[in-house]
């Protein structure tokens, strides 16, 4: 679950293992004061999504250094090597342009999680996720439609 949300807001393999170690730490330094008001999955996405979302906010601020070398890859390696890859590679592509919260959503129904657990995940009633993830999957559909 942890490397999903890792992969949806890092697209670099060495960003992605920062963000999942930052992440486990920031479940270190919160499980005292967890509750269990909620499921703990819930409380882990939240406290997951948080740090992803606040890590993505602050890459974006902060200006990228260029790596120097001799060849720069064009593009990244592909996850996969099956004859879906092609696939998983355009969603992933549409996905990393949605919004943070739209993300969010997209990694939620792909954890199959009801709206009931989005909810409580997300801090919103279930009608909202319902009209959220409707619009979501809308623009989805649109990205992936439209050439890149």
């Amino acid at each position: 679950m942890l490397q999903r949300i890792c992969r949806m807001y890092c697209a670099d393999p060495d960003d992605r293992q920062d963000l999942y170690q930052e992440i486990v730490l920031q479940l270190w330094r919160a499980y005292p004061q967890y509750e269990a008001r909620a499921k703990f999955s819930t409380w882990l996405y939240r406290v997951a999504l948080n740090v992803a979302i606040s890590n993505l906010r602050q890459r974006t601020r902060r200006p990228v250094a260029e790596r120097f070398g001799d060849t720069v890859p064009d593009v990244a390696p592909p996850l996969d090597t099956g004859p879906d890859a092609e696939d998983l590679g355009q969603l992933y592509q549409a996905i990393e342009r949605l919004s943070d919260v739209e993300k969010a959503f997209v990694l939620l129904y792909l954890e199959e999680r009801t709206y009931e657990e989005m909810a409580d995940i997300l801090g919103i009633t279930q009608n909202n996720v319902r009209v959220k993830m409707h619009r979501v999957q809308d623009k989805l559909r649109h990205l992936l439609t439209q050439p890149a």
